[in-house]
């Protein structure tokens, strides 16, 4: 059987990884996708590089048993930390978060002064700095950790004020350096997206990685013979390491559909 009707895998540390598998749904809607988040060692971005690239290569492991053929690395902590890893080790094509988010950052940028939210874990592996300048030395980052903001979605409470008042913390340093474009540097925080608007200046655009990604994942399934054609819609199986009690609702909302085929994985 062609390789290209094996599944895409995507992993991330929690749910927010659905946005970018909601993203594969409308742009690559035959493909059927197997996606893996670890809610048990929920959150990553707190943890040390060492963790996380070890989380990162056992989701790995876990997935190429399913026979994946492409990897996304939805997690921005992951990527900071072991996309280079991921790479060297898995003889796949590997797609990350971070600089198709970083382009897409550039192309809508006037003024090249870009803001980042992100973990502490993705911000201090500058990351995003060495992405941004790299396409372009001139732009400018500006960067913020937001540890709360992966809890407070997770509880379902993206639309809380207590949500708006730490929007309103963390954003307030980005805002003086008078950025005009904002990275959502972790797949939660599309979720918010709503609330940093009533936060940020209006004009402020604001760049979810999901769509840049899934438009690189599609140009590199092309180039390796990879794509898969057919007319049907793809399946989508979840594994989860935990499933807490607000899973589906907010699972759900994050991917816009019903959840389906959910097994809870004990490693």
């Amino acid at each position: 059987m062609s390789k290209s009707r094996d599944p895409i895998g995507v992993f991330d540390s929690g749910l927010g990884g659905l946005t970018v598998v909601k993203a594969i749904r409308a742009l690559l809607p035959g493909e059927d996708i197997h996606y893996f988040g670890d809610l048990a060692r929920l959150p990553y971005g707190t943890k040390s590089r060492e963790q996380i690239i070890r989380f990162s290569i056992q989701n790995t492991e876990f997935l190429m048993r399913q026979r994946i053929k492409a990897l996304v690395v939805a997690c921005n902590s992951s990527a900071s930390a072991a996309y280079a890893v991921l790479r060297r080790r898995f003889s796949l094509p590997v797609v990350d978060v971070i600089t198709p988010a970083a382009r897409e950052a550039l192309l809508a940028s006037p003024s090249g002064r870009i803001g980042l939210i992100a973990t502490r874990a993705t911000v201090e592996s500058g990351a995003y700095d060495k992405a941004l300048r790299a396409l372009n030395p001139r732009s400018r980052i500006y960067s913020a950790a937001c540890p709360l903001f992966v809890p407070l979605v997770e509880e379902g409470m993206a639309a809380d004020r207590l949500t708006q008042l730490m929007a309103v913390r963390y954003l307030a340093p980005l805002m003086r350096k008078k950025i005009d474009t904002l990275i959502l540097g972790c797949t939660h925080y599309p979720l918010l997206a709503k609330v940093l608007k009533q936060v940020l200046p209006r004009g402020v655009h604001l760049v979810d990685s999901a769509r840049p990604t899934v438009q690189g994942l599609a140009e590199i399934l092309s180039q390796h013979g990879l794509k898969n054609g057919r007319g049907r819609k793809g399946k989508l199986s979840i594994y989860v390491s935990d499933k807490p009690r607000s899973f589906t609702e907010i699972g759900e909302r994050f991917l816009g559909e019903k959840l389906s085929h959910v097994e809870v994985v004990r490693r």
